[in-house]
């Protein structure tokens, strides 16, 4: 399929019905650009949607030229650090076209002020044409060598003066400042401002901006853009002037959401943001969201959904509350916490489980680790019960003097479930001259990656969707190296569960130190004493926790 290029005239026409058939192009200032450039990329091969609809409803002259429709291969990243946002106005309307270039070109450009950069994107879109910020320092000195690569015949800047900047000397361009100008007349000022509402209200978040229409909307074969945090205003903007879809995403990752992960099986997608990593490592999140999505939707643990777990063990009241009752009985009781706390959070809130599989013990036992394993065929009927229901479930390691990898690997089966994930517990591993509950345990970085490593291979062995990995702590000394605890593995979540108990004023001091120096990496993690804390925490208080924890536990 071959996507319009619309001409001067028809451009002139379509914007001049959206706003009020006035024209108000001056220099020094513009309300709407003239959508005087076209979507035009190579690939080897075309990509089309189906969509057979003219763009608008019009179809082009006969004496138009007409680009190639846009098409990609395979999942694009354009995720290197940009802030000038080039990469994306390269992308999508790249200078060097052939017989198609456009037969004139605009550009929209802003400062560092965001309230400018929100201005330039309208107008941007509005006109269907590419945009650039122009950073502070060398990084805004290399973006002014990129205007001469894009060639555009005009430039219309926000917040900045680009006329006679010496960077810029050298060029055929007609420099413009955007909105209304020190100087402009009452009468001019109140139409810059009345045109620019009449065609769409200036945004003030990336949603905002994703959800603009421009002329270009509608083309048939355009990507879907994935927008992770750590993306720029003008990124986004340049998609969005092309006529693609964009979706903003809480993650940088394609696994973020159902749409994200359809857009993704698709093969037509983009991402945008330097928090997608190279292309390489775009590849293998994009490899990884073939494997499933999990309960609640998407293929991340987190974000995507919160969860509420009963903590305990099948054999009874003793090692918490999951024990007190049959699996089904204790899935409606989890169902039943969850509930409480939907109506508090956009996010689907699904119930958990967290089982403890190996429980520590003051004795050494047969095999002398101090740590009872668990048949994992009497954890299988949790596990199936909270499955059933749509739910999670973690294998909680209280190793004692054991491994945590050799445990972990008796349980081999059951990881291997989409919805089960790991729980390690530090407070219970112990030294060779150490007994479990006689003093508080510790584990070292190079055991929990030993773990970790294991796991990340066993998710993509099994074509698994990404697995949660909690770990446990309410001490600093209980995870003493934690900064050399590799959190690379894009197969796994990494939790960190600060579970200590008592008043209000120490489970909040204990929650702060845990946070204190955390990577950036790991999600919190809040567990509900029934009986120790004093008082425990309602929903409320406890999603009213700062930052709110993504996994809650009860015990």
């Amino acid at each position: 399929m071959n996507t319009q290029f619309v001409s001067n005239s028809q451009a002139e026409d379509r914007t001049n019905a959206v706003a009020g058939r006035r024209q108000l192009r001056r220099r020094g200032r513009v309300v709407v650009a003239t959508v005087a450039a076209a979507l035009m990329v190579a690939s080897c091969s075309v990509f089309t949607s189906g969509d057979d609809n003219a763009q608008d409803g019009q179809s082009a002259s006969q004496d138009a030229p007409t680009a190639p429709s846009f098409a990609v291969d395979s999942p694009t990243a354009l995720s290197d650090a940009d802030p000038s946002g080039v990469a994306a106005a390269q992308h999508f309307f790249p200078a060097d076209a052939g017989d198609n270039d456009p037969s004139s070109e605009q550009l929209m450009v802003a400062g560092a002020e965001q309230a400018d950069q929100y201005a330039a994107a309208q107008t941007a879109v509005n006109a269907g044409a590419p945009m650039m910020i122009i950073p502070d320092g060398a990084d805004g000195e290399e973006a002014k060598a990129k205007i001469k690569e894009l060639a555009p015949k005009e430039v219309i800047a926000w917040g900045l003066d680009l006329s006679a900047d010496p960077a810029l000397a050298d060029t055929d361009i007609d420099f413009q400042v955007g909105g209304a100008q020190e100087g402009d007349s009452a009468e001019d000022a109140e139409a810059t401002e009345g045109d620019a509402a009449n065609v769409n209200a200036a945004p003030t978040s990336m949603a905002e901006l994703a959800a603009l229409e421009g002329p270009n909307d509608g083309q048939d074969g355009m990507p879907q853009v994935l927008v992770g945090p750590g993306t720029n205003v003008a990124q986004v903007a340049t998609a969005r002037a092309a006529g693609a879809p964009v979706q903003v995403l809480a993650a940088a990752d394609p696994r973020a959401t159902s749409e994200s992960m359809a857009a993704i099986a698709e093969g037509n997608a983009v991402a945008l943001g330097a928090g997608f990593g190279t292309q390489e490592e775009f590849d293998a999140q994009v490899k990884l969201a073939a494997n499933g999505e999990l309960p609640g939707g998407g293929g991340l643990v987190f974000p995507g959904r919160r969860m509420v777990a009963l903590y305990g063990h099948p054999s009874g009241a003793a090692l918490g509350v999951m024990g007190e009752q049959n699996p089904e009985e204790a899935v409606k009781l989890a169902q039943d916490y969850a509930n409480q706390y939907q109506e508090l959070t956009d996010y689907p809130v699904v119930p958990a489980f967290e089982i403890i599989a190996t429980v520590a013990s003051d004795a050494p036992g047969g095999d002398g680790d101090y740590s009872n394993e668990s048949d994992p065929d009497e954890l299988r009927p949790y596990v199936d019960a909270i499955t059933e229901a749509g739910g999670y479930a973690f294998l909680d390691l209280q190793p004692g003097r054991a491994r945590l990898l050799d445990q972990a690997k008796m349980y081999e089966d059951l990881l291997k479930h989409p919805n089960v994930g790991l729980a390690l517990d530090p407070e219970w591993k112990i030294g060779p001259d150490e007994v479990p509950m006689t003093n508080v345990g510790h584990v070292e970085a190079e055991e929990v990656n030993e773990v970790t490593e294991w796991l990340a291979q066993l998710v993509r062995d099994n074509e698994l969707p990404q697995k949660g990995v909690i770990l446990h702590q309410f001490q600093l000394q209980m995870l003493r190296d934690r900064d050399q605890i590799r959190t690379d593995h894009p197969e796994l979540s990494f939790i960190l569960h600060a579970d200590g108990h008592g008043d209000a004023g120490q489970k909040l001091d204990t929650w702060n130190a845990m946070r204190e120096g955390l990577s950036p990496d790991f999600f919190m993690a809040w567990k509900n004493f029934i009986d120790e804390d004093t008082p425990m925490f309602d929903p409320t208080q406890t999603y009213g926790v700062n930052p709110r924890p993504w996994f809650v536990s009860y015990q």
